[in-house]
């Protein structure tokens, strides 16, 4: 046991005395805000009203002058039609469709905070469909083209013409053998051979999605250690598989999941002290946003949205954590599946420096098509015991390994070999916080109070106005031909095939588009007011519609 795990040990051994001091220190462990607490999130969440706004309450919700309102009724209304006149055919599709699609009644009813859906679902509708991609843009059914900045969900890493040549490569490589399920086709050895190059690690499993390669990884720490408990930090995403997302979202219980607070002295205390913790789950992303979920535009009511990244200080953060996972018998499981290959060529572990027990990957190592992979130590990879044959850890999938898929993700990995891939890491970080700099000095001048911060590629907007309105600036970065996802302005992925000359077009209209917000009154807010302000009077708000008033 090396000096800090023993001092750790030490302080907690009166704590750990009985069952309900080790109660007492997992409390402590866990984060304060309601994210920390997932059965008190979801119990709260039960109790929220609904609330939809009319037309005269939208504008003057937050007790707005009348020459304020009249600034944001006639931008409300200027977008309105403009969309109207500009995305016909992809706002008739997309009514049409979401009648029989869950997932658009969904993504169109959380765009913004819920009390504005309505309005804006019935006035600003968009289009869900687009239809063509080169370079770094779109074309969506009605001929409009807009600059990417969704990343595909962290899919898009190399550019959308990247993986249009990988899978058509790849259909003309596996062509012969179709869709042959059960049977390995050659090019697997191939990938098994390189992905354990890649991370140092023994032994890999093919799934279908990222979910399904946490899923077996968690299933089979479980198996190996014969213990019960999962932990993940506060604000993390693993999928949405119940054991690994607890509270709301999740409509059961994680009895067995432990959600502690990141970068923290008393999460590591509880590691190194409890003997009912199987793996330990980290999700790079916290990095950027520590203790707090990724944002969406749904959860901006006031402008309070931060982020922050120390990369120095999350890699000794990491480092300690393995020491105690190490030291405790605990699986430590790197989830990189949507930063892998992003941050570095070889992934988080990589960027950070560390050396995990199990990772999966998904998304961009599927060069394309839909996969979920699991890589890890040959003790823990295992599904079996020699001296209990019947005593296994099943997991299999009819589409695990599929030949296309197999053939689009060898191309991917072949395409990290190449020169001119690797010369895409070459100062990456630099690169992009150089541009986010770039960004945030185009705001500043401006005058606008919007800002980014970044996690290399990966970038968030942040306001500095105690707003109800931020989320309205997806629509004006929309007219100005810059495409964001269902979450809005929260994440910005971008591809590493932005050149500068594409950047510096997103620069300007992101620039347009904030001042253009600006001008319609929607970052008027009375002189003291303050984002605490805003909380309570959507609190009190709330209260009153619950109580009848």
């Amino acid at each position: 046991m090396n000096w800090s795990l023993a001092f750790l040990a030490a302080g907690s051994v009166g704590l750990g005395a009985t069952a309900g001091r080790r109660r007492l220190l997992l409390s402590q462990a866990k984060h304060p805000s309601l994210a920390g607490h997932s059965k008190w999130s979801r119990r709260i969440a039960r109790l929220i009203p609904a609330v939809e706004y009319d037309r005269d309450r939208l504008f003057r919700c937050d007790g707005a002058p009348d020459d304020i309102v009249v600034k944001r009724e006639q931008g409300f209304d200027r977008l309105a039609a403009l969309f109207a006149a500009r995305f016909p055919k992809g706002r008739a599709l997309t009514a049409e469709t979401r009648t029989g699609l869950s997932d658009l009644q969904f993504t169109g009813s959380y765009r913004v905070p819920f009390q504005f859906a309505r309005m804006v679902r019935e006035h600003l509708a968009v289009s869900a469909f687009v239809e063509t991609s080169a370079g770094v843009t779109v074309t969506d059914l009605d001929g409009n083209d807009f600059y990417d900045l969704t990343g595909s969900y962290g899919v898009n890493l190399l550019g959308y013409d990247a993986y249009k040549t990988m899978i058509a490569d790849a259909v003309t490589q596996v062509r012969d053998l179709g869709p042959v399920l059960g049977a390995l086709h050659p090019i697997v050895a191939d990938n098994v051979a390189r992905l354990r190059a890649l991370t140092g690690l023994d032994e890999v499993s093919f799934h279908m999605s990222g979910t399904e390669a946490v899923m077996q990884a968690v299933r089979l720490a479980r198996y190996h250690t014969r213990r019960s408990h999962v932990v993940r930090f506060c604000g993390a995403y693993h999928g949405w598989w119940g054991d690994v997302q607890p509270g709301i979202g999740n409509p059961v219980s994680a009895d067995r999941t432990f959600t502690l607070a990141e970068m923290s002295e008393k999460a590591l205390r509880t590691l190194a002290t409890r003997r009912d913790i199987a793996c330990v789950l980290i999700n790079p992303l916290q990095s950027l946003h520590p203790n707090a979920a990724a944002p969406s535009d749904n959860t901006l009511v006031d402008g309070s949205r931060n982020a922050g990244f120390d990369r120095a200080a999350y890699a000794e953060w990491l480092a300690r954590l393995a020491d105690v996972c190490r030291d405790r018998g605990i699986v430590l499981i790197l989830d990189d599946v949507f930063t892998g290959f992003r941050l570095a060529r070889g992934g988080a572990a990589e960027y950070f420096g560390i050396r995990p027990d199990m990772v999966t990957y998904g998304k961009t190592l599927g060069g394309g098509l839909p996969i979920g992979v699991l890589v890890g130590k040959a003790a823990l990879m295992k599904r079996f015991r020699d001296d209990r044959p019947v005593d296994i850890c099943f997991a299999r999938g009819t589409f695990n390994a599929h030949p296309y898929v197999m053939a689009t993700t060898n191309a991917f990995l072949r395409t990290l070999d190449l020169p001119e891939t690797q010369a895409l890491y070459a100062g990456l970080d630099e690169l992009w916080s150089g541009r986010a700099a770039r960004m945030n000095a185009s705001l500043e001048a401006a005058g606008v109070p919007v800002r980014v911060a970044n996690l290399s590629s990966i970038w968030t907007v942040l306001y500095t106005a105690p707003s109800r309105f931020n989320w309205m600036l997806q629509y004006y970065l929309r007219e100005e031909g810059l495409l964001l996802s269902w979450v809005g302005t929260g994440r910005i992925i971008f591809s590493l095939n932005y050149t500068d000359a594409d950047f510096d077009q997103v620069v300007d209209r992101f620039t347009r588009a904030a001042l253009r917000m600006a001008a319609n009154g929607w970052w008027w807010h009375a002189p003291d007011a303050t984002n605490k302000a805003v909380r309570r009077g959507i609190l009190r708000e709330l209260i009153a519609r619950r109580l009848g008033r």
